[in-house]
């Protein structure tokens, strides 16, 4: 992942790779955001693991597949 700083400039490396190593778990892209998105549908596992780091991380997190 090519994790741009810019507006979660407050996260650590440790915290950019457990977002990396949620989106391999997952099979997802997995983006940082101040504010939330649109949720999205995911199967109620891969939901909870996402709202785990949510809360760890304290920031909101969005899944998306990739093109």
């Amino acid at each position: 992942m090519d994790f741009d700083h810019a507006y979660a400039d407050y996260l650590k490396k440790e915290d950019v790779a457990a977002i990396e190593t949620l989106e391999k778990e997952t099979g997802t892209r997995i983006l940082a955001y101040y504010a939330p998105p649109m949720a999205a549908q995911v199967p109620e596992e891969q939901l909870q693991k996402i709202k785990d780091l949510e809360s760890k991380l304290c920031v909101r997190l969005v899944a998306y597949k990739p093109h």
